[in-house]
């Protein structure tokens, strides 16, 4: 019988847990969705300044902004960022003041470090004001 309870007990809490997964990526996508448009080709490097923020899009993107108008999608090869997505620390390494795709690391909540695969500018003028635009559509 107690086999039978932990049988049931454990197939529970993977359905919660499964199911938590499958809650969080509609969410990813819409996030993700939102940068897209406004993502520029992808760079090489850029300039390391410390970021001011930081966002998980989801499993592999994070958004890291550096300055009010200045922020960066990067693309993580690797788990890094999907089990640590409430963690307040972020590290990214970086040579000589830039930060270079493929060469570079992530590190998220101290533990685990990905290579930084893709860096791309996001136009954080052009989004606000599309987001602007379409509000004042709505009213």
């Amino acid at each position: 019988m107690k086999h039978v309870s932990l049988l049931l007990v454990a197939s529970a809490l993977a359905l919660s847990v499964t199911s938590g997964f499958a809650y969080e990526r509609p969410r990813d996508a819409a996030r993700l969705a939102r940068y897209e448009p406004f993502a520029g080709e992808p760079l090489k490097n850029i300039p390391y300044y410390t970021p001011m923020n930081w966002e998980v899009i989801d499993d592999q993107n994070i958004l890291v902004t550096m300055r009010p108008k200045v922020a960066y999608l990067m693309l993580i090869a690797g788990p890094c960022v999907g089990d640590h997505r409430g963690s307040p620390v972020l590290a990214i390494s970086s040579a000589a003041g830039r930060v270079s795709a493929g060469f570079d690391r992530v590190t998220v909540g101290g533990h685990m470090t990905c290579k930084i695969e893709e860096i791309r500018a996001i136009d954080l003028v052009a989004m606000r004001e599309a987001e602007k635009a379409g509000k004042e559509a709505e009213k």
